[in-house]
């Protein structure tokens, strides 16, 4: 029995699976499936399974009849076409009428006795995606997602490329212009509201992107030696040291880690392309911790996932009121708060840097992980880890 909870990943075996759907009975609640290719799209509308076309690809994804408080898949992965590459599982709120905090369960159950629980409380989302199955080296796996999407099914539809014809508006009388305002481009917020932003391609790339991980200072606290392990050993100090680091992955397939830890500085001309620019151990420097992404490389960059760690002194994460800012040329900042719940975990995924046919989507993540290895393990990068010292 595995169960997973959001960002957890588990094999499936078998080429015929069941997937169900559990919630609270009395909800008009819309399970779609969505087969999409490599770049995360549909490739037209025989792609979607939903209530008006419970049938896609001849039969490989099937929709059955919705009962009280369930609606069930049936997905034959080996009749699957070798360009589907993913089948994501949504839910949504029938013509947008409610929302998920209205829901006391939320869950995904998979043949071979696998679960998947998504918290819904406080969710003000009225379309989700539960969870989805992808290729990975030759097999099958399910992740639990539990991504939200306010506005119900059209921005739900739109993010894995659905086409949504609009209506032309009616014509109005030309308004008296009115003094031109200036677009402000100083600063996009993503929350649980907007989690992602994509930055159209440049011929020329994004120039030097820069990211910076600030946090709340602890003037005159002492610091207690032993960093991680002297955490363990109950050795506690009131200064915050919040250490930025990133997995990347390029084009080649070549992957790693650029961090403090290690002495994995990185370099900015040479592969990656991806440097931290020191480390501040105190918390007393201005302005944090830098990393640097050359952005006229883009194009041989595939994903870069930034995270931020615990190394020392920080209670919790609240705490720290930690926040992450992208500043990309010509570009709005793009600005992550590290403000959620991370229990007793010391390692804090923050944003996720994906190359999609030359643009760049940045997707807020803010989810919480024991170490490197469980951080690894979530977003299926495949690396062997080993002990490092600053």
């Amino acid at each position: 029995m595995s169960t997973l909870t959001p960002g957890g990943n588990v094999a499936v075996t078998g080429g015929q699976l069941r997937v169900a759907v559990h919630f609270s009975p009395g909800i008009d609640l819309d399970c779609s499936a969505f087969a999409l290719d490599a770049s995360g799209k549909v490739r037209g509308d025989d792609d979607m399974c939903f209530y008006g076309q419970p049938s896609i690809l001849g039969g490989a994804v099937q929709l059955g009849a919705n009962a009280a408080g369930k609606a069930q898949f049936d997905i034959d992965l080996q009749r699957l076409d070798p360009q589907v590459e993913k089948i994501a599982l949504t839910a949504t709120f029938h013509e947008n009428k409610g929302c998920f905090d209205q829901l006391a369960t939320l869950a995904l159950s998979v043949t071979g006795g696998i679960d998947a629980q998504i918290p819904t409380r406080g969710m003000s989302e009225s379309a989700l995606i539960l969870g989805e199955l992808y290729r990975r080296q030759g097999n099958w796996k399910l992740r639990c997602v539990g991504q939200g999407f306010v506005g119900g099914l059209e921005p739900l539809a739109r993010h894995f490329g659905v086409d949504i014809a609009t209506p032309a508006p009616a014509p109005t009388p030309t308004p008296t212009p009115a003094p031109t305002a200036s677009v402000s481009l100083s600063k996009v917020s993503l929350d649980k509201t907007r989690s992602s932003i994509s930055l159209d391609k440049s011929p020329t790339g994004f120039g030097e992107i820069r990211v910076n991980l600030d946090w709340k200072r602890s003037p005159g606290a002492e610091r207690a030696k032993g960093g991680l392990f002297g955490g363990l050993l109950g050795k506690r100090s009131t200064a915050v040291d919040l250490d930025l680091g990133c997995l990347f992955e390029l084009r080649d397939g070549y992957k790693g880690v650029v961090q403090a830890l290690g002495n994995s500085f990185g370099d900015l001309v040479f592969e990656p392309y991806i440097k931290l620019m020191g480390d501040d151990r105190t918390g007393s420097l201005a302005g944090g911790e830098w990393l640097h992404i050359n952005g006229q490389k883009w194009s041989e960059i595939r994903r870069i996932l930034i995270f931020a760690y615990i190394y020392e002194g920080a209670p919790d994460w609240k705490a720290t009121d930690g926040v992450v800012t992208l500043h990309v040329p010509g570009q709005p900042d793009i600005e992550v708060r590290m403000n959620e719940e991370g229990g007793r975990h010391g390692m804090c995924a923050i944003a996720l840097l994906e190359n999609i046919d030359g643009a760049a989507k940045v997707s807020r993540r803010i989810d919480f992980h024991r170490g490197h290895k469980d951080l690894d393990r979530a977003y299926d990068w495949g690396m062997r880890w080993t002990a490092g010292s600053k």
